[in-house]
């Protein structure tokens, strides 16, 4: 029996237009012999889908949409669909009114609905606030195959793996005791940096624990702060992997359940990504591209200060849109290196966009003119550093606003952990590319990019001179900032491995600097909240799933 995972890329709340791919797909699976075509978890809504579900007439169009759907699908071809069903009973249980759920279309008619059992709420998962668990094991019987259902985190608790259970089921182990011959699992996992490796090998372990072919559909796409990364795949009762699907791209495939064997066959095994560089460099493309087609942008527009970070974000944008849709725009300052106008006008020439210059100078004497008698008796600081960075601001909005382009900021994660950075200035945007980059991969991105290209696309000066805001004369990172390559180990054991202080002292780094760095990221809170979107590539990102008070008590603990 023939079965095709369909690797899509929904646009969160397009029911039609989502429905049409799902058509589309399934039209072409019934022209190669297919039986039975898989799309991923919520297909038909896209993932996730937040408080839209709260809707009572999305979830009714919803509903609506999937039936004509059934209706329209070739026939002798059945597929399994991402929705949401009514829980009839949640006016006697007090339980959600939805269940998150897998529908089986086939004849013209909904078949039968499997329901999410493992309700994720860690992260950027909130699914408890709008589902009820499915209590029971999914199962359903296609040509004498008896194929268990599962969705997304129902792989994700199998004890042996993890050393600890974090659900008191494992769907998993369910479907073995039942004797169904195949599972599948239908999912919209977001990208983190290596998960990939990690889904792999916890599936492995189940298909040789339980002896069961494990086929994982998931969706690609960028929506909002997350990325989906696809990269589907199949396993065989061996544990061998017998297919995989691109990353960051659409795709479909076909692989072969064996009756005689009962297992899968190998089929088509796409390549794993060479190193961390090529993978994170993909996904942010991705993101930047779906984000701004998705909200309906055809052009962005970004400062180019002739620094490393800018000049990532131009590449990526241009990657992801084309060179005739990036404007770069360089607004030097008297406090402006030469340089820092050579650099930048340098990249502009190796992506081919357009740029325009914009002097800062005379704006920036205007402001003081009007602030000399207020601030008469002060001396220079950081409230008239920042009145530069505001400036830019200022014009990068005119600009977007004025031809209708997305302002992409280009602070990095470092910079936005610790404050250091501007609001209403160099926070400015619609979307934050690098937010969730640490400085030293930015400059690692660079490099990787301009080997991978086999010619400079990022210059050479702009990876090699020390960074700096230029808002006075003489300014580097490192008056404020300890070396980048000292603050990103801070940074990762902090945010990332929930060290204390102490822990990160006793790994070796100076107590003073490990308290200051602490309670920078403790009082920048204000800061990340009013910050545009970034796009999450690490398992710990400033968006969804940092959920930290504002008003606190400061603390370098």
């Amino acid at each position: 029996m023939k079965i095709a995972i369909a690797q899509l890329n929904p646009i969160i709340g397009d029911l039609s237009g989502n429905a049409q791919k799902i058509l589309e797909t399934a039209k072409q699976a019934a022209s190669s012999g297919v039986r039975l075509l898989l799309t991923p978890e919520l297909s038909l809504c896209g993932y996730p889908p937040r408080d839209l579900l709260l809707n009572p007439s999305f979830v009714k169009a919803m509903d609506i949409t999937l039936k004509k759907l059934a209706q329209d699908l070739p026939p002798n071809l059945a597929v399994l669909v991402g929705t949401v069903v009514k829980n009839s009973d949640a006016h006697i249980t007090g339980g959600k009114t939805l269940f998150n759920s897998i529908a089986l279309l086939e004849a013209g008619k909904i078949q039968q609905y499997f329901h999410k059992r493992l309700l994720p709420t860690y992260d950027v998962f909130d699914e408890k606030r709008y589902f009820e668990p499915g209590l029971q094991a999914n199962y359903f019987s296609l040509n004498d195959i008896n194929i268990g259902v599962t969705i997304c985190e129902d792989l994700w608790n199998d004890e042996e793996f993890w050393g600890k259970r974090s659900y008191a089921i494992n769907p998993i182990a369910d479907l073995s005791i039942l004797g169904v011959d195949l599972i599948v699992n239908l999912s919209a996992s977001p990208y983190t940096v290596g998960k990939q490796n990690l889904r792999e090998a916890m599936l492995k372990h189940s298909a040789v624990n339980f002896q069961q072919p494990l086929i994982y559909t998931n969706q690609i796409g960028g929506n909002d702060d997350l990325i989906f990364d696809g990269r589907s795949f199949a396993l065989n009762r061996q544990g061998e992997i017998i297919c995989r699907a691109k990353g960051f791209d659409t795709d479909f495939l076909i692989v072969e359940f064996e009756e005689t064997q009962r297992d899968l066959q190998l089929s088509s095994v796409s390549p794993v990504y060479e190193s961390e560089d090529e993978e994170i460099w993909h996904a942010l493309v991705l993101g930047v591209r779906d984000y701004v087609n998705k909200c309906r942008f055809s052009q962005v527009v970004l400062g180019l200060s002739g620094g490393v970070d800018s000049a990532l974000v131009a590449a990526i944008a241009t990657a992801a849109l084309g060179k005739d849709n990036v404007l770069g725009i360089l607004m030097p300052s008297p406090y402006s290196s030469e340089h820092s106008i050579s650099d930048a006008l340098a990249l502009a020439d190796n992506l081919g966009i357009k740029t325009h210059t914009l002097p800062i100078g005379e704006l920036m004497a205007g402001f003081d003119n009007t602030l000399v008698d207020l601030f008469s008796g002060t001396e220079f600081g950081i409230a008239e550093e920042n009145i530069q960075s505001r400036i830019r601001g200022n014009l990068l909005m005119a600009i977007a606003n004025k031809f209708g382009h997305l302002l992409l900021s280009t602070g990095n994660k470092s910079e936005m952990a610790v404050g250091y950075c501007t609001l209403y200035g160099d926070m400015n945007g619609g979307l934050a590319v690098i937010a969730d980059v640490p400085k030293t991969r930015v400059y690692s991105l660079c490099n990787w990019l301009n080997a991978h290209s086999n010619r400079e696309i990022i210059p050479q000066n702009i990876i090699t001179k020390a960074p700096s805001a230029e808002l006075k004369p003489g300014q580097v990172d490192q008056d404020s900032l300890p070396a980048y390559e000292i603050l990103d180990d801070i940074l990762k054991r902090l945010i990332h491995d929930h060290q204390s202080a102490e822990q990160i002292v006793a790994a070796g780094h100076d107590s003073a600097i490990v308290n200051r760095v602490l309670k920078m990221v403790s009082i920048a809170e204000f800061k990340r909240r009013q910050a545009p979107p970034g796009l999450k590539i690490t398992d710990r990102a400033f968006g969804t799933g940092w959920r930290m008070p504002i008003a606190k008590a400061v603390s370098s603990q």
